[in-house]
């Protein structure tokens, strides 16, 4: 009988996200028959306790997608155990092991990454980490290189890389996954992917939300390692890599670590030309007056909320096409969007002006509040003037059929698909050992630049989108963010 172990069953993670996709799966009939979920925590309290607070977590979420029953909550609950333990002590995580049978584990860490190196040690003296067994790992995995190299090469001693599966939740997400069917199974875009159509591309992920009492950890990582280091170069890869010969896990990977590779190093010299970083100050965000977050921290800090920069790409594909990305808290929207920017005809024929101006062509991928992908085209205006006139249109490129609207299936969470692919063993959509690496790498040569020119944070008005400097990045360029 094969086990699912979450450590950490009783936290956040676990309560908002794994436990509801759980549910979700079985709901669907997509769990193993025989699978055994069991929470792991220091929490002294009974399973039936357990399985009442789990209870508490998943019905407000399955009724609100319209997908609760009785039936698929009691399925559920048959697989549901608890146990109280010390994860970081092997006699403890003993008792853990005997409670798992003998079938393969899937190990799901959702506890202080600084917990793993600890961890992995004690699953491999209790017999936790065979041949047959995972283990995923949440992100954050480190600060830095150095210290991701610390805690992996623990884990590295437990279990062999096959078996390690670092989760990046965006991965997981219906239109990121879309984006590889849109580039490699339609024979009218991938002839286009390249620096001789595509004029830049824009990765935007924006938050309303501020840190609020989060800040004892965002004041350690900040926007750049907690958002960029991950989210954004894993959106850029899947963007920007060349294509795989199959959908194999490794020839997906290695296609993305060679864009890792690719990216130009960011020196001091370009630090301020190239990137911008901010904090967010006062101001109103959806018409509620907020805190700056030097205020809500307590005391001054240095550490940025927002993070935008200009990343080029150094190879055949993509020399000369910069991709611009940013994120940030207290922002105008929450929207996290990718933005493929045509360039424009080489010549009109349709002139200017009263004849409607020729808007350059746009794919827009939207991954949050809303998932669809859309095309901008250029279309006649309908009548019967003598002179053609144009308008821009917009061709949504999802849950369509033949022509009509079609009702979109349950929006899924993200921790649904990359849940059910470590179950099944497959890696596709995680991230390897060289791969996080490159991606610390370049993010450390970042971080080492901004301290070498010393550059602070610069105010933005929470309800914004960012400092003015962002909007400079682009502009000086003759490009423009993106607005709706």
């Amino acid at each position: 009988m094969a086990a699912l172990i979450l450590f950490g069953g009783g936290g956040d993670l676990a309560m908002r996200m794994l436990l509801p996709s759980l549910y979700f799966l079985d709901h669907d009939g997509l769990l193993p028959p025989e699978l055994k979920i069991i929470g792991a925590a220091r929490s002294q309290e009974t399973a039936e306790d357990y399985i009442a607070k789990v209870r508490q977590a998943v019905q407000p979420r399955a009724e609100a997608a319209d997908a609760w029953d009785e039936t698929s909550w009691a399925r559920l609950t048959r697989r549901l155990d608890y146990l109280a333990v010390d994860a970081t002590d092997a006699e403890s995580l003993r008792a853990l092991k005997a409670r798992s049978g003998d079938g393969p584990v899937t190990s799901f860490l959702a506890v202080s990454p600084s917990l793993y190196g600890r961890i992995v040690t004690a699953m491999k003296t209790a017999g936790l980490a065979g041949p047959d067994d995972r283990i995923v790992l949440e992100k954050p995995v480190g600060r830095d290189l150095e210290s991701f190299r610390a805690i992996d090469d623990a884990v590295a001693h437990a279990f062999d890389e096959s078996q390690v599966f670092r989760i990046d939740h965006y991965l997981g997400k219906e239109t990121v996954q879309n984006l590889i069917a849109l580039r490699f199974g339609n024979a009218i875009f991938e002839p286009l992917w390249n620096n001789l159509t595509i004029d830049h591309v824009q990765i935007t992920i924006g938050e309303t939300v501020g840190v609020g009492d989060r800040w004892p950890y965002y004041d350690e990582y900040g926007a750049l390692r907690d958002m960029v280091q991950n989210h954004m170069l894993q959106l850029l890869c899947l963007v920007a890599m060349e294509p795989p010969s199959d959908l194999d896990p490794d020839s997906v990977r290695n296609e993305k670590v060679k864009v890792l590779r690719s990216l130009r190093h960011v020196t001091a010299e370009d630090a301020e030309r190239v990137t911008v970083r901010g904090q967010y100050a006062a101001g109103k965000v959806e018409g509620r007056p907020v805190e700056s977050y030097q205020t809500e921290r307590g005391q001054p800090s240095d550490t940025e909320t927002f993070v935008a920069i200009r990343a080029d790409i150094d190879n055949w594909r993509w020399a000369g096409v910069p991709f611009f990305m940013r994120t940030g808290k207290r922002l105008a929207e929450k929207r996290t969007e990718i933005v493929i920017q045509f360039k424009p005809v080489p010549h009109s024929i349709f002139g200017h002006g009263e004849r409607g101006d020729i808007y350059d062509n746009r794919l827009v991928i939207e991954l949050q509040p809303d998932e669809d992908i859309s095309l901008s085209v250029m279309n006649k205006k309908p009548g019967l003037e003598q002179r053609m006139q144009l308008q821009p249109i917009r061709m949504s490129l999802s849950w369509g059929q033949d022509g009509k609207e079609a009702a979109p299936p349950r929006r899924r969470v993200a921790y649904e698909r990359l849940l059910l692919d470590a179950l099944n063993g497959d890696s596709t959509l995680f991230v390897r050992r060289d791969e996080a690496e490159q991606a610390w790498k370049w993010v450390d040569e970042l971080a080492d630049a901004w301290a070498c020119r010393e550059c602070k944070p610069l105010d933005y008005a929470a309800g914004s989108w960012g400092p003015e400097a962002a909007d400079l990045l682009l502009s000086r360029t003759g490009r423009k963010w993106n607005v709706r």
